[in-house]
């Protein structure tokens, strides 16, 4: 997501959700269905672990070695965060890596807006370009991304790197859209899964693999754009149909979201992290003091959510855990 693009949705922040009272406010929860109240640890704090980025997006959970990566895009580098160590440099001059994921070998894979690309972190530190270009032509700008447990990575390509010097290389678009991809990196094939969004951003599967869901934040262009997330059949041959939108945040946008192990979606928005259940309805908020770009679930037990918000990280304990990944 573009840093900037999303300065005005600043004022989202907690003005509105400050002003409510009475059970619906608990603390930094706003509970809107009773089964929030289980999802939840009424007496968990919010932490801050670090606060010293110019846009933090992209965190990864790395179980096997206790961390949390995740990217600082204006300021060229990514970040690693241990309970013991804290928050350290991980890579500097990153090429505006936004998104990153693993792949089912335990690899790093990232969405690079400097490099319009997609790359991999091998396991001995050098770094493989995936995809960077469709039909001759460069890639808008990858932003996030997921692999999928047969190996394919489906990424998001909505050039919010290329607008400005800010997040990456001001460019021209090349494409003659902003698609959704599937690669499949064991034969170098790439294709469009889906072609009809605005700005493609989030991406997630459900614990199950049947549903695809994907963010659309061209809100930040302009009011009367999208600002929904929506969710997709995945059929055999890693094709998807039956589109549909899953949900629309009230305050600000979605970005980048995360789903647990029971299928509700836990989606930054812009007074903090949204969590819808399966049929889309929203069952509660965790607010936050900033706007949210992006969230992910770990700790040994994937029961803690660290949560990409403007200059922090954040983190929380839930009574929920995420959905596995590598």
């Amino acid at each position: 997501m573009n840093a900037s693009s999303l300065a005005g949705l600043q004022n989202f922040r907690l003005d509105a959700a400050k002003q409510q009272t009475g059970d619906q406010m608990a603390g930094i929860y706003q509970h809107h269905e009773k089964e929030f109240g289980h999802l939840i640890q009424g007496s968990a704090k919010l932490e801050t672990l670090y606060s010293d980025c110019r846009w933090a997006e992209g965190p990864v959970w790395f179980g096997d070695a206790n961390q949390l990566l995740w990217s600082d895009i204006p300021n060229n580098r990514m970040m690693r965060w241990t309970p013991d160590g804290g928050a350290s440099v991980y890579r500097h001059n990153s090429n505006y890596i936004n998104g990153n994921t693993r792949d089912r070998e335990g690899r790093l894979v990232s969405c690079s807006h400097g490099g319009r690309n997609v790359v991999r972190t091998e396991l001995d530190g050098s770094v493989t370009v995936l995809a960077d270009s469709y039909r001759g032509r460069k890639l808008n700008a990858p932003n996030d991304v997921v692999v999928k447990s047969d190996g394919t990575i489906w990424f998001t390509d909505p050039g919010y790197g290329i607008l400005s010097d800010y997040e990456g290389f001001k460019g021209e678009f090349e494409q003659e859209g902003c698609y959704v991809f599937c690669l499949d990196p064991a034969t170098g094939e790439l294709k469009v899964a889906i072609d009809d969004f605005v700005r493609p951003n989030g991406i997630a599967f459900s614990p199950d693999e049947k549903r695809l869901y994907v963010a659309d934040s061209a809100y930040s262009h302009g009011a009367d754009l999208p600002r929904h997330i929506r969710v997709f059949d995945v059929n055999d041959g890693n094709s998807v149909s039956n589109s549909r939108v899953f949900c629309v945040t009230d305050t600000g946008l979605p970005d980048g979201f995360r789903l647990d192990d029971r299928g509700n979606v836990w989606t930054s928005a812009g007074d903090g992290v949204h969590c819808f259940n399966s049929s889309g309805v929203l069952l509660g908020k965790l607010l936050t003091p900033d706007v949210v770009a992006n969230v992910e679930f770990g700790g040994p037990r994937r029961n803690r959510l660290f949560i990409c918000a403007t200059q922090s990280l954040h983190s929380i304990y839930l009574a929920v855990n995420g959905a596995t990944r590598p």
